[in-house]
């Protein structure tokens, strides 16, 4: 299985469309919030399920703040991160997805890109984002997590080259 994950485009999908070229077909496509009123389009574009919730800047958006989805033998809490105090440590957002029973918290709202697998009970997991990096050299980044035929999964930090 085969998964993209994906945060903040804030109404710009350019990179976004790249990348679904690029990777090839999806199992499912995860977005961490901040689409900022693209929702309908990268659902078109995506030509596979999505997964969305909604980010501090989504205010008309229909989508839930937090959800939880069964990914293998993974269950899996999704969330933009902004009321969990991300921008201060992730903490707050392992624990609280600890207490909901989740084996992986997935988020976004850093725009920096983060795989902690350090904590055997919770992962961590932050695409960064694919419009406005934040990080070290500020490439548009995602993450494509791969469930292995032992049911393992498996995450990869990637970056598009922005022009």
């Amino acid at each position: 299985m085969k998964i993209l994950i994906v945060s903040d485009t804030h109404g710009r999908c350019y990179y976004l469309e790249r990348v679904l070229k690029r990777v090839g077909p999806m199992d499912l496509m995860i977005h961490l919030g901040d689409m900022e009123g693209e929702e309908q389009y990268i659902q078109t574009i995506a030509n596979c399920p999505v997964e969305m919730v909604s980010g501090n800047n989504d205010f008309f958006s229909d989508a839930p703040r937090d959800k939880f989805i069964q990914i293998g033998k993974y269950y899996v809490m999704l969330t933009h991160g902004h009321r969990y105090g991300v921008n201060y440590g992730v903490e707050q957002i392992k624990e609280t997805a600890f207490l909901e029973g989740a084996d992986i918290v997935m988020f976004g709202h850093t725009h920096q890109p983060l795989i902690d697998l350090s904590d055997e009970k919770i992962y961590a997991i932050n695409p960064g984002s694919i419009t406005q990096p934040r990080q070290l050299g500020r490439k548009p980044s995602f993450i494509l997590m791969e469930i292995d035929r032992f049911g393992e999964a498996h995450f990869t930090l990637n970056y598009e080259e922005s022009q």
